[in-house]
């Protein structure tokens, strides 16, 4: 039995750049561009261009010349019988380039697979991806129950452990920043999530771990730690959580916490300067 995430803040992918276009530096073609990249999910074979219009919160026709643009790239293929799109062979290229580059994956998963199989829940290896964490390395534990996360599942910055633990160990300007774009893209919700980020880095600093128990999801719990890699690469986060009905938070934080610091500790400046 899988549990599915739920859609996390924000609720659209354009929604990510609250703020940013503002900035005279930003290329918001480009950034469009990457956008209707980014809204193809997990098991979806292909998309509409109004599909992608509603994902991206996007004119139709500006999601024309998007798609147009992007497969004669090789970013997007057009299906011949129906007019959709599906994702195009040189994306296999660039995200494989991009993960051969993170050999801390390959240093990271022998003790996550280690840590699942003692916890009997889910470990994941995550970067920032805007206002969300993206899993880049997923272990399991031999259950009937899990999560249904694997590489490329996202998660919300905002309430899940992983997110809170990126923004405890991340450039005190960069959190800032990160903040500040939380609260514009739904002001009405910030003074929860506000709450539940500030409750978290106090629970970092006393229990060297950030904790989300029903934030992200009413029914999962989870403990996170942030590390910084080394090698000019941006801070990471590891966190394990599982359905609470399978995983106390008591053993949580007593049995799996204190060997959760221990693997991202020896991840620390793994890459070197």
């Amino acid at each position: 039995m899988n549990l599915h995430s739920p859609r996390d803040l924000p609720d659209t992918e354009a929604d990510d750049l609250a703020g940013l276009k503002e900035d005279r530096h930003f290329v918001t073609a480009l950034a469009r561009g990457l956008d209707v990249l980014a809204c193809f999910r997990k098991g979806e074979e292909s998309l509409a261009n109004s599909e992608i219009a509603a994902r991206c919160g996007l004119a139709r026709s500006t999601v024309s010349r998007l798609t147009y643009t992007l497969t004669k790239l090789g970013y997007l293929h057009q299906m011949p019988q129906s007019g959709a799109y599906r994702l195009g062979t040189a994306l296999i290229a660039l995200g494989s380039t991009a993960l051969a580059g993170l050999d801390v994956r390959h240093l990271a998963r022998p003790g996550m697979r280690e840590l699942a199989a003692f916890s009997n829940a889910t470990v994941g290896l995550g970067v920032r991806d805007r206002l969300s964490m993206r899993y880049i390395e997923c272990a399991r534990g031999d259950v009937a129950i899990a999560l249904n996360m694997d590489t490329g599942s996202r998660l919300s910055m905002a309430r899940s452990a992983m997110g809170r633990a990126f923004l405890a160990v991340c450039a005190p300007a960069e959190r800032q920043a990160i903040l500040d774009d939380i609260r514009s893209v739904d002001d009405a919700a910030w003074p929860r999530l506000r709450d539940g980020i500030a409750r978290a880095l106090e629970d970092y600093a006393s229990h060297g771990c950030a904790r989300s128990f029903g934030d992200w999801q009413p029914t999962v719990s989870a403990i996170a730690v942030g590390f910084r890699p080394g090698g000019g690469l941006p801070p990471m986060s590891l966190n394990c959580g599982a359905p609470t009905v399978i995983l106390p938070q008591d053993f949580l934080m007593d049995e799996v916490r204190p060997r959760l610091i221990a693997l991202a500790r020896s991840l620390e400046g793994v890459m070197g300067s």
